[in-house]
């Protein structure tokens, strides 16, 4: 053979060799990602098999035993007594002064380690403690959840009020975020199991979970927060130890947030419903929490919101009925923006918000309303905490 028809073939081989090569690595990167998608296939198909949907209405276990001690002796909620209550999101313990978090513009997904948890859990404790209220509204409390290190918080803060402590109060624990596992973003946020938890010094007759309209369609819904009212029962008494027929109606919530405003709007909307509904039957009616939400009532030009964070949006106040009160007090921001961390930050240009109070019936008179300034130092939320009489 000539020198020619050597290099002829040997050209010839060497093209088979990579079309060969080719095909192999054509080959192995489809067998990769047919993998890929039969795992995120089968992890979709996991989430919807799995996913938490609540019926409408619910019954709530009440747990505890409530022996509170008064200067009048009762142990029900009485016309004529003052009544404090608090409400304030813990950020399921691990968004204290430290964090940032990726979903308000920050990077954080895990954001603390077991220790800081802990550590801001006792001090939100010892906090509410010092406060001594007799109702307590606490919104994003974690029970077994990878971001919170499966620790129980709500029998960690049941368990701290209780020990040692006069009033012995009774719990109602309805979730709002059960989701086995969510996938996003990159490492990703793992199981949750969160809700919204009541607490209470006055002996609680019912609780049931409300379902809100939620927002988002599937696939989305599956990895989100399924929000609820939890609408605690204590019955009202007149000044002779009768019973008045009557029930002070305990609403406690966490409206949504990431929506692009029509959930905000359907849930204040179903919310509306339900207190004026509460109201008409001749009921006691205080609703609180985190609204994600300004009351438009409420003077909040002192936290301008500034571009690039997230929007709050405004709860209109004027679709209510007159039979309500819009209380915030805007001599301290309930919230702080989550797209830094708080302690090392720029405090005077900081982003802050008025999204925390409570909405009360006419029926009951405001005593005293104070947003406590806790520098963020435990949880990106202040407490609201109000006295109130009913009349």
């Amino acid at each position: 053979m000539s020198d020619n028809g050597k290099k002829r073939r040997s050209v010839n081989n060497y093209g088979t060799r990579r079309k060969n090569i080719v095909r192999r690595i054509v080959k192995v990167a489809a067998w990769i990602l047919g993998i890929l998608i039969l795992l995120v296939a089968g992890l979709f198909t996991w989430l919807t098999v799995t996913e938490y949907k609540p019926a409408d209405i619910e019954t709530i276990a009440v747990e505890g035993n409530a022996e509170p001690v008064r200067e009048s002796g009762a142990k029900e909620v009485t016309l004529g007594d003052r009544v404090t209550i608090m409400s304030w999101n813990i950020g399921y313990g691990a968004l204290g002064d430290n964090a940032d978090f990726f979903m308000d513009g920050g990077k954080g997904v895990k954001t603390a380690d077991m220790e800081r948890v802990m550590s801001n859990l006792k001090g939100m404790a010892t906090s509410i403690r010092l406060l001594d209220p007799d109702i307590v509204f606490l919104q994003e409390v974690d029970k077994d959840s990878a971001r919170s290190y499966e620790i129980d918080e709500a029998d960690y803060f049941t368990r701290a009020e209780n020990e040692g402590n006069d009033k012995q109060y009774q719990t109602s624990f309805a979730y709002n975020y059960k989701v086995k596992f969510v996938p996003y973003p990159v490492p990703p946020i793992g199981k949750v199991n969160g809700g919204i938890l009541t607490m209470s010094d006055y002996p609680l007759s019912e609780s049931e979970r409300r379902q809100l309209p939620c927002p988002f369609s599937w696939p989305y819904r599956l990895g989100n927060l399924k929000r609820c009212l939890l609408v605690s029962r204590t019955p009202v008494y007149d000044t002779e130890g009768n019973p008045t027929g009557k029930d002070l109606v305990l609403v406690n919530l966490h409206l949504e947030a990431y929506d692009s405003g029509e959930g905000k709007a359907a849930q204040t909307a179903m919310l509306k419903d339900f207190l004026q509904e509460e109201y008409d039957k001749g009921n006691y009616v205080i609703a609180g929490g985190d609204f994600n939400q300004t009351f438009t009532s409420i003077d909040s030009s002192m936290y301008p919101e500034k571009p690039n964070r997230w929007h709050c949006g405004s709860l209109d106040t004027s679709e209510f009925s007159d039979d309500f009160q819009f209380i915030m007090d805007n001599s301290a921001p309930t919230c702080r923006s989550l797209d830094q961390s708080y302690a090392d930050a720029d405090k005077e240009n900081f982003q802050y918000y008025m999204i925390d109070g409570f909405i009360v019936s006419k029926n009951i008179s405001v005593n005293i309303y104070n947003t406590i300034d806790m520098q963020f130092e435990y949880t990106d939320h202040n407490p609201a905490i109000m006295s109130v009489t009913l009349e």
